[in-house]
């Protein structure tokens, strides 16, 4: 086969250990080390159909890649996993020259994994996300990679993907993630917002309105973006809280006719609608325009309700994580938990048969504030009824920041009747030094290890060693998110004290028995003290 200097060119591109040249999807040529790259020599690669020698899930990225090699437009690089034994990565870099005949080029490098592997229809968390723009944002102050954030919303989607059957519905999430992670910095910057809407990260090195077409075409929906430059001053905390409200903005408000010109305007329109909802937010708490729903939280024990957890509802129906994270970030937060707690402890005292108990719930940063501690003490002086009806419960949105006076107050609301809980443990890192270091009664594990107990012995064994660790310290447990009478077999089986879930009643605006009755099971040690009068 001969070489004439525009196929060599077109090889050369890129500094590679392997240089390979297709042509209708199969390899015509490959020079270079490719055995020590692709575990095959440059005769055992000709002639293979391309795509095949990456692995199953990597397959519709390549394809998505190659399907829009247009003349001159670089494409990549992308990290894929080879198709053979061993979890071996690649890094790929395509580029389809002119007058080539329609031949891409391939300049290829052994590399490491980006992080944990994605499916072939999958894009990475939100969380993950950041952490690759983190880590993005790093490289580029050094490497001068000049990146920008493409906010793409495909017009219809989520209702395209109504009327599909399951096994259509699953081809277009193969063809999403694909086309969006052939857009994507080394294959894997790209995250799912909402049905519509997507973000990525990507170099700077071809038009917008490219990627836009390439993306409309391959998803065959209508596809718009804003790209937005990623500024390279300001240090990459400053720049991860730009991206980061710039995504929520977006996550909330969608495209806007005018985009922003900088990340920098984009953060700064975010924090203008922040703080305007920010201030409706402390309107609606000091004047208490709010709502309380309530549910039960099961003793397996006797199958009945035990307490009900008080949970916030706001009259603009939006959602209380959000708003609570809000809350926090402008200091909002404790007086939102002095106004909860009012509330409730009002109507432990209108319950006439005081049998009624609740249980509130508490930010880290409040928890820290003795004048918390003090609120409490006058409400509950003012409404004896309540006393010995109330529990706390410590959530780790915010986390504590000193965790000795945290403690105090933990104890000053123990010797006042009140339970204290760890809410969520295992959600947040610190769950494991707040257990050593605050003295509590309950805790409350995550339902992300409870939900799917049934169908995985790994997170049994985690809550079974949990709770042999609470029991050891006289800590009665409680697990949330309990949705079927398996997952409640596991916990009863473990040894778990309380549950709480939809299988026993969701949120209501009063609280309400128990929907399931279950059979008791021999009840474990209780920690001595405040306990005793919770029964």
């Amino acid at each position: 086969m001969s070489l004439d200097p525009r196929r060599l060119l077109g090889l050369a591109f890129a500094s590679a250990d392997l240089l390979v040249e297709l042509q209708s999807g199969r390899v015509r040529l490959a020079l270079g080390a490719a055995q020590k790259v692709m575990g095959k020599s440059e005769a055992a690669l000709m002639g293979k159909a391309w795509a095949e020698l990456f692995h199953a899930d990597d397959r519709p990225l390549m394809e998505a890649m190659l399907s829009c090699a247009d003349d001159g437009v670089r494409r990549g690089p992308v990290v894929l996993r080879l198709a053979e034994p061993g979890d071996k990565h690649v890094r790929i870099i395509l580029r389809a020259l002119p007058e080539n005949e329609g031949r891409v080029s391939a300049a290829i490098t052994a590399a490491q994994s980006a992080g944990p592997p994605l499916t072939a229809s999958s894009l990475q968390p939100r969380e993950s996300f950041d952490d690759i723009a983190q880590g993005l944002f790093e490289a580029a102050r050094v490497t001068g990679i000049e990146l920008e954030l493409a906010m793409v919303e495909f017009a219809g989607l989520g209702d395209m993907r109504e009327t599909l059957s399951p096994d259509e519905a699953i081809a277009l999430d193969v063809r999403v993630a694909s086309a969006l992670r052939a857009e994507a910095h080394g294959g894997g910057a790209a995250t799912k917002l909402t049905d519509d809407r997507f973000a990525l990260l990507r170099q700077r090195d071809d038009r917008p309105e490219n990627m836009i077409k390439r993306l409309t075409r391959m998803v065959s929906a209508e596809a718009s973006a804003h790209v937005v430059p990623l500024e390279g001053g300001g240090g990459s905390s400053r720049a991860m809280r730009a991206l980061r409200y710039a995504l929520d903005d977006f996550l909330r408000e969608g495209l806007k006719d005018i985009p922003p010109m900088t990340l920098a305007e984009a953060m700064n329109r975010s924090v203008k609608r922040t703080l305007a909802r920010a201030g409706a937010l402390g309107v609606a708490v000091s004047q208490r325009r709010f709502n309380l729903a309530f549910q039960p939280v099961v003793s397996l024990a006797t199958g009945l309700a035990h307490h009900h957890e008080v949970l916030v509802r706001f009259e603009d129906g939006g959602s209380p994580f959000a708003l609570i994270r809000m809350a926090e970030e402008f200091d909002l937060i404790e007086e939102l938990d002095h106004a909860i707690v009012e509330q409730a402890v009002k109507k432990l005292a209108n319950d006439t048969e005081r049998k009624l108990k609740l249980a509130v719930n508490v930010s880290g940063q409040t928890i820290g504030n003795e004048t918390f501690v003090e609120h409490v003490g006058r409400l509950l002086a003012k409404f004896d009824e309540a006393k010995g009806r109330l529990i706390f419960e410590i959530t780790e949105t915010r986390a504590i920041d000193n965790l000795a006076t945290a403690n105090q107050h933990i104890q000053s609301l123990r010797s006042m009747g009140s339970l204290v809980c760890l809410d969520d443990f295992g959600a947040g890192s610190s769950s494991f030094s707040y257990l050593q270091q605050l003295a509590l009664d309950i805790v409350k594990i995550d339902g992300r290890y409870v939900r799917e107990l049934a169908d995985n012995s790994r997170d049994g064994a985690l809550v079974r060693r949990l709770v042999e660790l609470c029991r050891d310290l006289k800590v009665r447990t409680v697990a949330e998110m309990v949705e079927t009478a398996e997952v409640e077999d596991v916990i009863r089986n473990v040894g778990v004290d309380f549950a709480q879930g939809w299988l026993y009643g969701k949120p209501s605006d009063k609280p309400m028995p128990a929907l399931r009755p279950t059979a008791p099971v021999k009840a474990v040690a209780r920690r001595a003290g405040a306990a005793d009068s919770w029964g």
